[in-house]
């Protein structure tokens, strides 16, 4: 018999794989696994300072200072002091990590200040630049130097610093009371909308001297800290002085030859250049790094010196920006907060201190600025604007506060007075900025440097604008339009062409004489010829020019490469494509052409147009309507639905808030696309533009090579009208264009007091010129003829004035679009057809308000293109397909809630027959907790499908969950309502009905503005948020039900 003999060997256990479902705490930190560790850490810390910043953006506050007070917030001087926080979410031994990757993103970040950082300011204003910026830093050095003896003094002592001489730590508070955030205040001086002024250009210049001078001193700090002897820190600097001349002179030729060579200046950095850059710089850190210096130097110094042609700098800045951006900066400056800790100023000498440090790094920074900005010629509301803003301190010091506390400069008490100084520096900068140089003072200033007006506001000269009707009309009759206006979008590029060609119509007085080559010029003048004479001196021209100023706007966004694109905005204008084509166009035709961009916020697109208006005086300001009913310009190749661009929205903002602000007479160019948006046909090409709210519409599209257009002016009387017929008989002196006046005589019978619309009786005082409505004008009809009877011969044969009657019942917009439409189908142009219409008729608005629109979504589009402007561009007159699509979801999902409501009930009814369970009120709630459920997530995928130009089965599918839910929510509360009060439930139910009816009957009043003014994506988001939170209620009452009702006198027991 044999015997077997085992032995049991033991062997290391493996670590748990299976996380929580092994019983694992993700929020322990694992050395071995500290991912998991950060991503909690980076989750906290990033949607606290998105939360944080929300409500700073809305007083124009910088995202550092959320960034700050988040990290002050999960510091020691808040969350730290609630037992086990910091050792469970930030624990000491995760630091190292956090720190490890907020490094590297500081690196990166400091490549990105060097990218925004052009030299080429400096240079081109050094002057006033090296004055604001030497007297910006030496007042606060020497200041913050007399302080730095008692901070040195007072708190050298306390544990953890390193012993340093008062020399190193006075240059290293001088350092850190004189420094400028040269980003921040880009961003600052763009959203003020000051880099186009003196004030902006001057701040602009000196911040690049402020920012490179305030690096190199502190890399002299550091380099003297981190030496052992003064002769190591000589050879520090010697060294880092060859390395920065040899990437200068040696690394960045080789560098500009390698991406000319690859065709980076032309078309963009490639994903290997893009890499190549980055390991370029977090070499050149490195570098820095190991010979003594901080690494964020070796990086900021590859970024100054990349190159800036052909907005090379701005597409490497938009490649990494919102990685750095979104996760990097804000762990290193919450980082800063932890560190700080205000339980430490605790007291009257440590407070002493915090004063004096902010008063001196305020009031010596805006004194040294202001003294040398008003020694520069400027005034003193612009000195001081100028003095406030160098005084902003921003990221730039938090990260020199950092480094100080690094080298153990600074103690975490110091540390903490110097982060106030900056938080209290940087938020005050906006806000009295504003106060000091707004908007009213730099229009009293520009034009007081024109010589329009005295410093009193009193007008010198007048203008040259006459303002009386008769004097227009004259003027009108030749050319109304002589300088416009245009707002360039690229989406409507070629009607804006279209439109300036027929205004432009180049009809010269004599033929061409043929020019002669420059060396031949010199034998033609010395001929005793009158041919050659006359050949060379001759010199042809139009007979009336026509100046057109082109504007791009852009949108200023929260990244630094849109900051960038405003600081380098004369080069960027160089190469952007719509500039450029909208310029070959204006020498193609010899119209005198200038056009420029303005990176502004899209809130402030409507004021920038009106205040360019106002700058240049125009005759016309032409506004294109965007071709997807927003404001983006990107064609996103879908299907959209033509009457859907007409709908509520920032577009439709936009076109009404410049109507409201401007004096200048405005025209809105709307387009039909020559194939359809939804259905794939072939419509008619539409393009329309209107004249201080007139417009006008082409139907009908040809070859490019046609050149014929038929106008069609439905005339009803009034200012608008007048000017648009005549900017019709502008347009029509082209020889290729032919008109068709329509005098719409309609009775002069005022509708119910009921129907009038007083939003556009509003509209109408508040666009209309004083001077105009001051007035009296004669008759529609004498004014009609008086131009009938003035026309050229030319224009006899091409302009036809037409008298038509509507019957008294008959309605007015019904008649007009119809004998529109009867016009057209007579004439077949082959470049299409245009309709002019004015946007307010005098006296007839209360009688076209009284037609109703057919839904309300164009109730904003009716005040932006007027009565007839709306129904020429929507179908009023018809169904909506997308309404019936809604009608449909809405049908489904009522069909959809009464099915599934026979879960609940069945699911109640086992609850009732199941003897060892007792039926209770809780029961019910089963379909309220799902419909809490589908409610909030239908809203949310209605809020972000219900652009036009996405496909409707989006918006379907929201508002079936959204129904389903309402109906589980309404069906559930009933009964759980009713079993809950027993006797009572009927009182109860009643009462919830009219708290529900009430909030119906009062929504109406503010759901029209609220949506207006917020938008329908963001209000509909809000209220998605609102139902989120509103989701657990139902869960309360199934989990707390019986101990709610016990408390209860009238529930049922």
């Amino acid at each position: 018999m044999a015997t077997t003999t085992s032995s049991v060997v033991s062997s290391p256990t493996i670590p748990p794989q299976g996380g929580i479902l092994e019983g694992g705490n993700p929020s322990h930190y694992d050395p071995k696994n500290p991912i998991v560790t950060f991503i909690i850490q980076a989750s906290i810390i990033i949607i606290l300072c998105r939360l944080i910043h929300w409500p700073l953006s809305k007083i124009r506050q910088p995202r550092v200072i959320a960034e700050v007070i988040a990290g002050i917030v999960l510091g020691p001087s808040v969350m730290g002091r609630i037992p086990g926080f910091t050792d469970a979410i930030f624990p000491a031994a995760s630091i190292p990590n956090l720190t490890l990757v907020a490094n590297l993103g500081l690196v990166l970040f400091l490549f990105l200040v060097g990218l925004e950082t052009d030299l080429r300011f400096l240079i081109s204003n050094w002057r006033v630049a090296a004055s604001v910026s030497a007297a910006g830093m030496i007042l606060p050095f020497g200041l913050g130097s007399a302080i730095s003896y008692g901070l040195y003094h007072t708190f050298r002592t306390e544990p953890g610093m390193v012993h340093i001489d008062f020399g190193t730590y006075l240059l290293f508070i001088g350092i850190a009371m004189a420094i400028t955030a040269f980003p921040v205040l880009c961003r600052i001086l763009t959203e003020l909308k000051l880099l186009g002024t003196n004030v902006g250009v001057i701040v602009l210049s000196a911040g690049v001297g402020n920012d490179v001078v305030g690096w190199i001193l502190l890399a002299l700090c550091v380099a003297l800290v981190n030496a052992g002897s003064g002769i190591t820190a000589l050879w520090v600097l010697l060294v880092a002085t060859g390395y920065i001349v040899f990437l200068a002179l040696v690394f960045r030729p080789l560098f500009l030859r390698f991406l000319n060579k690859t065709g980076s200046l032309q078309k963009g950095p490639s994903q290997s250049v893009v890499t190549l850059t980055i390991l370029i710089a977090l070499a050149s850190a490195f570098f820095t790094q190991i010979i003594g210096i901080h690494a964020i130097f070796g990086g900021f110094i590859i970024g100054l010196l990349c190159p800036h042609e052909g907005g090379f700098a701005i597409k490497l800045t938009e490649k990494i920006e919102d990685l750095v951006a979104v996760l990097f900066l804000p762990l290193y400056f919450t980082l800063s907060g932890l560190s700080t800790n205000l339980g430490l100023l605790d007291s009257g000498t440590v407070w002493g201190y915090v004063v004096g440090v902010i008063a001196i790094a305020f009031l010596a920074k805006v004194a040294g600025g202001a003294l040398a900005s008003r020694l520069c010629g400027l005034l003193w509301r612009e000195s001081f604007s100028i003095g406030v803003l160098m005084s902003c301190k921003g990221l730039v010091e938090l990260i020199v506060l950092n480094i100080g506390l690094q080298a153990r400069i600074l103690s975490t008490r110091t540390f903490t007075i110097f982060v106030v100084m900056a938080l209290v520096t940087t938020f005050a900068t906006t806000p009295l900025t504003s106060l000091l140089y707004p908007k009213w003072y730099q229009i009293k200033v520009e034009r007081w440097r024109r010589g329009e007006i005295d410093w009193d506001g009193h007008p010198i000269q007048s203008d040259g604008r006459q303002d009386s009707v008769a004097t227009a009309k004259e003027q009108l009759k030749t050319a109304p339009v002589r300088k416009m206006l245009v707002y360039l979008r690229l989406d409507v590029l070629s009607s804006i062409c279209t439109l300036a060609a027929l205004l432009a119509p180049n009809r010269l007085t004599a033929p061409p004489s043929p020019k002669l080559h420059p060396t031949k010029l010199k034998e033609a003048l010395s001929s005793p010829e009158p041919a050659a004479e006359e050949c060379a001196e001759t010199e042809v021209q139009p007979e009336s020019a026509l100046q057109v100023h082109g504007v791009r706007l852009m949108e200023l966004t929260d990244r630094d490469s849109s900051v960038m694109k405003v600081s380098e905005i004369d080069e960027y204008a160089l190469w952007d494509p719509v500039i450029n084509t909208f310029r070959a166009f204006g020498q193609w035709r010899d119209i005198a052409i200038m056009a420029g961009v303005s990176v502004v916020p899209e809130y402030s697109y409507a004021d920038t147009v009106v205040g360019m208006a106002r700058e240049e005086s125009t005759d016309l300001l032409l506004i294109p309507w965007s071709e997807t009913g927003g404001m983006s310009e990107v064609q996103t190749g879908l299907g959209i639905d033509e009457a859907s661009r007409f709908v509520n929205g920032p577009y439709t903002v936009f076109v009404s808030d410049v109507l409201s602000n401007t004096t200048s007479n405005v025209g809105v160019l709307v387009e039909r696309s020559i194939y359809s948006r939804s259905s794939g046909k072939r419509p008619q090409l539409t393009r329309t533009v209107s004249a201080l709210s007139s417009r006008s519409s082409i139907w009908g599209g040809s070859p490019a090579a046609a050149r014929s257009h038929h106008i069609v002016l439905p005339f009803f009387g009034g200012y608008d009208d007048r000017f648009a017929l005549q900017f019709l008989l502008q347009l029509a002196q082209n020889d290729q264009v032919t008109a068709t006046v329509l005098h719409i005589d309609v009775p002069s019978t005022p509708p119910p007091k009921s129907v009038t619309n007083t939003k556009d009786s509003q509209a109408e005082s508040s666009t209309t010129p004083s001077s105009v409505r001051a007035q009296r004008p004669e008759s529609d009809g004498t004014f009609l003829a008086s131009m009938r009877d003035s026309l050229p011969d030319e224009l006899k044969s091409r302009v036809v004035f037409t008298r038509l009657t509507p019957k008294a019942d008959e309605n007015v917009i019904e008649f007009t679009i119809n004998a529109v439409k009867e016009e057209m189908s007579q004439t077949t142009p082959k470049a299409g057809n245009i309709v002019v219409v004015g946007r307010r008729q005098n006296g007839l608005d209360q009688t076209l308000a009284a037609v109703p629109s057919q839904d309300e979504v164009g109730i904003d589009a009716r005040q932006a293109l007027g009565a007839v402007g709306q129904a020429l561009n929507t179908p009023v007159f018809g169904i909506r397909t997308h309404l019936a699509k809604t009608y449909i979801a809405l049908c489904i999902g009522t069909t959809l809630g009464l099915l599934l409501n026979f879960l609940q009930i069945r699911k109640y009814r086992s609850i009732v027959a199941d003897p060892a369970r007792e039926p209770t009120p809780e029961a019910r709630p089963y379909g309220a907790m799902l419909g809490s459920i589908w409610l909030p997530i239908g809203a949310f995928i209605y809020s972000f499908t219900q652009y036009t130009q996405l496909h409707w089965i989006g918006p379907v599918i929201a508002l079936v969950l959204i129904t389903v839910g309402i109906f589980f929510l309404f069906e559930s509360c009933y009964s759980f309502t009713s079993d809950c009060y027993g006797e009572n439930s009927s009182s109860a139910i009643a009462g919830q009905g009219f708290m529900r009816n009430m909030l119906g009957a009062v929504s109406p009043l503010f759901a029209s503005q609220f949506f207006h003014n917020v938008g329908s994506q963001y209000a509909g988001l809000l209220l998605s948020v609102v139902a989120t939170l509103l989701t657990f209620i139902p869960f309360v009452f199934y989990w707390y039900g019986p101990r709610l009702r016990a408390r209860s006198k009238l529930a049922a027991g």
